[in-house]
């Protein structure tokens, strides 16, 4: 029963069972495997593969005046049932037929990300009032409501907040993982997480004004911008119609054959170039997912093998989107690294920041357990006070004051050179006095480097750097790895500017990235690529392809791979088309009939499919040696 409703409500699977059909009664047909029929069973073909066929070409002449591959095989079928040829017509229909299945298979994808992002809109509110708080329906909230935002809730619209001290986790808009500081006249965005302190904000920006609906709507409209794939039969059907309604019209006059003219027609028939591109595509598909890099239609290999820029994402994607504590110096040559890593992880054990966990893994790494602080108390947006081993322990540059890291000059001068490099810094103060300086960054991925040379060799000519980040840490990620460009404090709206902007100066663009907020900029590249594995629900939705681990080394043979699927394709065009016109020639002299004839087509489509399957066997290796 699930298979008959899935019959009914698939147009694909509707198809593909059809088709199945119709090549078991072209067997049947000519073998002759049931004697005794009334009619020939070629044309059950004709009937289910033909008749789709020849309607669509018709609607496309009426409704469109436009010339399709459908033009030429339904002249070629009807030609070939007035002269009898059923098994040929019935031939020429399912070949045809074949292809679309495939090209469905490998056109066809359903991209989800607007609905993902739409989940992520926080549907409920607690409006603060004189007379008390009261969970509303977000969608009730007006402008200059009082909302209520407890650690751990979504921030409900876009707000400034007129109360509280907190870190919000904004990566939903900025990709970044360090949460940043917040207080009174703010702004805060719709979808971002409150992880600390309580806050009142006055609701400003509401509905499809809000930051989050206005991502939804850059996502919506990338994806309707996208121009629709053309299939490559229909772009040179403009020419094969009147050069085979020529070349069939010339060889009747000559021969006064109309078996042969009608020959002309079914060797003429593009399925070919109907097979050409969707098979090719199908094995560099399968290639690349035991590569494990999944691609979700065939246009996406297509737009891969043009684009000369890409453009990357740096949290998560260049980096591995983890703050690691990246270097120690100490400052009081009375103390020891053993001791002053266990005083700062004795500090910092009960804090719930992500500063924090970045200290606390790197003091376990080194064999330090911390001990329970006799005191501690972290002051929102400042910083940690802590009471350890008798000695009061001051972690963070505003809750040390800038007085006592003046005093210091060694203290303010290494504070200084390492925020000019794009690092978070942690003075760390032991009764007054700053005794060392801890560095904590988003460590750049081992494989990055190497990675962006490989993709100059495999010919892209720009590589892009985008992040949420500010223009010290974009600069010591970017400069350090070579990028071309880089663009820092991007929110999603501007990463997507960015990409349309390279478009509009001529560029071929694709994007690869991770996180929500990339998903903007995945839908308007001409291609998208998100880190599968650590990549967010929303950008693997929006994305067309996805690797399905964090390692971006395999960027390269997803570039190389596509580029020799686009040339593998030319050149099973070139052959068919010179199979054609040989047999075109044979046809004009009477070597071929009609039935030989669609066994020759035949050749052809077969050659390119095995031709295709090679691309299984594709290895990146076989290319760089040639």
């Amino acid at each position: 029963m699930n298979i008959i409703n899935k019959f009914r409500e698939e147009e694909g699977f509707r198809t593909l069972c059809l088709t199945i059909l119709s090549g078991i009664f072209l067997l049947v047909s000519f073998f002759r495997w049931i004697p005794g029929l009334p009619f020939d069973a070629a044309w059950i073909a004709i009937v289910i593969s033909g008749i789709p066929i020849v309607f669509g070409a018709i609607k496309g002449l009426i409704t469109e005046f436009d010339v399709t591959a459908d033009v030429l095989v339904a002249i070629a079928l009807i030609a070939a049932i007035i002269i009898e040829q059923y098994f040929a017509a019935g031939e020429v229909a399912f070949i045809m037929q074949l292809g679309t299945v495939l090209e469905d298979v490998t056109a066809g994808k359903s991209h989800k990300s607007l609905q993902a992002l739409i989940k992520l809109t926080p549907q409920k509110a607690c409006l603060h009032t004189a007379d008390g708080d009261r969970e509303i329906l977000a969608s009730e909230v007006k402008t200059d409501d009082i909302l209520l935002i407890r650690p751990g809730e979504a921030i409900p619209v876009d707000g400034e907040i007129l109360s509280g001290i907190t870190s919000i986790d904004q990566s939903i808009m900025t990709g970044e993982s360090v949460p940043v500081d917040r207080m009174i006249g703010d702004e805060v965005y719709q979808g971002t997480i409150n992880q600390q302190g309580v806050i009142k904000i006055k609701a400003i920006n509401l509905g499809d004004d809000s930051s989050l609906k206005k991502m939804i709507r850059l996502v919506r409209q990338a994806e309707e911008n996208k121009a629709p794939i053309v299939r490559i039969a229909d772009k040179w059907a403009r020419i094969l119609v009147p050069v085979a309604l020529g070349c069939s019209l010339l060889i009747w006059l000559l021969t006064k054959n109309i078996y042969r003219a009608v020959t002309a027609l079914v060797v003429f028939c593009p399925c070919s170039l109907i097979l050409a591109t969707p098979t090719a595509m199908m094995a560099a598909i399968g290639n690349a997912t035991k590569k494990g890099i999944l691609i979700k239609s065939g246009s996406a290999v297509e737009a891969v093998a043009k684009i000369d820029t890409l453009v990357m994402d740096k949290t998560g994607t260049l980096t591995y989107g983890k703050l690691q504590v990246e270097n120690i110096r100490i400052l009081d040559g009375n103390i020891d690294k053993a001791y002053f890593l266990k005083l700062i992880a004795s500090a910092e054990k009960f804090s719930e920041h992500p500063l924090a966990k970045a200290v606390l893994l790197y003091s376990e790494s080194q064999g330090i357990i911390a001990k329970d602080p006799e005191s501690f108390a972290m002051q929102v947006g400042k910083g940690v006070v802590a009471a350890v081993d008798g000695h009061e322990i001051l972690i963070g540059i505003k809750i040390i004051g800038q007085e006592l890291i003046n005093n210091s000059p060694e203290a303010l001068n290494l504070m200084e050179e390492t925020q000019k490099c794009g690092k978070t810094v942690l003075p760390v103060a032991l009764d007054g006095k700053i005794i060392g300086i801890i560095s904590i960054a988003d460590v750049l991925r081992r494989e990055t480097k190497n990675t962006i040379s490989e993709l100059k060799k495999a010919g892209l000519s720009r590589m892009v750097m985008l992040t949420g980040d500010n223009q010290a840490v974009a600069d010591s990620i970017g400069k350090a790895i070579n990028m071309t460009d880089i663009f820092a404090s991007q929110l999603p709206g501007d990463k997507a500017g960015s990409i349309k902007n390279l478009t509009e100066r001529g560029y071929s663009v694709g994007m690869i990235g991770d996180g929500v907020n990339d998903a903007p900029a995945l839908a308007t590249a001409s291609v998208g690529i998100v880190m599968g594995a650590i990549g967010s629900d929303v950008a693997i939705e929006a994305a067309d392809i996805a690797l399905m681990s964090d390692d971006i080394s395999k960027l390269p043979f997803l570039i190389r791979i596509c580029r020799k699927t686009k040339s593998r394709i030319i050149f099973n065009i070139t052959i068919s088309m010179f199979i054609n016109f040989c047999a075109i020639i044979f046809a004009g002299f009477g070597i071929l009939n009609p039935v030989t004839a669609a066994l020759v087509h035949n050749c052809g489509s077969v050659f390119v499919v095995v031709n295709s399957a090679l691309l299984l066997t594709y290895k990146e290796q076989d290319e760089v040696a040639a």
